[in-house]
């Protein structure tokens, strides 16, 4: 195929993927600037003159919008917190020591990958409440607590480390404890970074786990309450549910803008190799 026709089609499927992914968000950011008579108008509008921008204070005050806003960042930084003391471990553990049955570990491992939450959830939840954690941060907390996927991942990027590092390392009579931290993680910051990335927006869009886990809004996360907006005021308030979604998603954007750059870079590495 000659490079100007190859060349085109590249562009026509970026931009499809592009407006696959921009269109939701473009519509659902015009819905939370509409009035609830505009979301019914046949044929829809793909503009607004007049934007509402109060939607999205009625938004914030119609549920505890403040507490669940610090819940969700405490569980957020919490999961992230046990994710780096768990996975780091584990996956230079799997990548550059020997042990018996690790193999076998690590299958199983690899194995947690194929268990839905909602096939575990009861005996976890009757677990933690014998233990009287229900409606607290360690019932959102700790059944994320590490990542099988996250171990997977690390161990592929800590295993192209080359051995000649490592083995300097040992020469100069470095620990295991600051091969991981100086020889390790630098190099494995991309990945770091993705992984990071993607913990944060599976666990704070997260709404089945703190939905159970949960029986009043003391510890209840954003996506719950963001879920009380369906129902105002006796009807479905499409403006307002859709601003909440916009308040909600804003900081996974603003995230996945910074640290693209890592992500492409962490898996062109581990495509390279």
């Amino acid at each position: 195929m000659p490079k100007p026709i190859r060349s085109t089609a590249r562009w026509i499927v970026s931009i499809a993927i592009l407006l696959v992914f921009f269109v939701p968000v473009y519509w659902m950011f015009l819905t939370a600037i509409k009035t609830l008579g505009q979301c019914y108008q046949t044929p829809p509008s793909f503009w607004v003159s007049s934007p509402v921008w109060e939607n999205f204070v009625n938004a914030i005050n119609a549920i505890p919008f403040w507490s669940m806003l610090k819940n969700s960042i405490i569980v957020t930084l919490g999961v992230l917190l046990c994710q780096c003391i768990t996975v780091i471990p584990a996956a230079y553990a799997f990548a550059r020591l020997r042990f018996k049955g690790q193999n076998v570990l690590f299958g199983i491992t690899l194995a947690t990958m194929m268990i839905p939450a909602q096939l575990i959830f009861l005996p976890v939840f009757l677990m933690f409440s014998n233990m009287g954690l229900i409606n607290s941060y360690a019932s959102l907390i700790l059944p994320h607590a590490t990542s099988a996927f996250a171990i997977f991942m690390l161990r592929q990027t800590f295993k192209q480390v080359p051995e000649e590092l490592i083995e300097a390392a040992r020469l100069d009579k470095a620990s295991q404890w600051k091969i991981i931290t100086r020889v390790m993680l630098p190099i494995a910051r991309p990945t770091l970074v993705t992984l990071a990335l993607l913990t944060l927006i599976t666990t704070w869009s997260d709404y089945f786990w703190p939905f159970v886990m949960t029986t009043n809004n003391d510890v209840r996360t954003l996506p719950v309450g963001i879920s009380m907006l369906r129902i105002v005021d006796g009807g479905v308030q499409y403006p307002l549910l859709m601003a909440g979604n916009m308040i909600l998603v804003l900081p996974v954007l603003i995230a996945f803008f910074v640290a693209h750059k890592h992500i492409i870079k962490a898996f062109t590495y581990m495509g390279d190799k």
